[in-house]
């Protein structure tokens, strides 16, 4: 009879013994694979910035494209309005010489 509940013992603590393995064997299998994981969250992070950095990018590129085309047909506008700057110095000249003739005139009226 001693037989007979020795194997019952047997029976009774193989289910626990075979529940402590997997436990212990998944801990050592995960173990290695831990920094695949944390190495490929990372990665996808580091890509995600990279695309949302170039696509900032790429919409402020678009932006001063569409600035630089307006400046562009706003250039010639520009250019006939400050066109007749060009004529300041020939009136700065005759300016100068109406002054010279006044001043000459009350200088021939005064008789100094």
């Amino acid at each position: 009879m001693r037989s007979g509940s020795t194997s019952s013992n047997q029976a009774r603590e193989a289910p626990a013994a075979a529940h402590d393995r997997p436990a212990v064997g998944t801990m050592i299998v995960a173990a290695p694979y831990t920094g695949w994981w944390v190495g490929l969250v990372l990665g996808f992070i580091v890509v995600a910035v990279v695309v949302v950095i170039v696509a900032i990018l790429l919409t402020l590129a678009g932006r001063i494209a569409d600035n630089a085309r307006k400046a562009s047909d706003r250039l010639p506008v520009v250019r006939d309005q400050t066109d007749a700057l060009q004529d300041v110095r020939h009136i700065n000249e005759s300016a100068i010489s109406v002054l010279r003739s006044a001043r000459a005139a009350r200088k021939a009226l005064t008789g100094s």
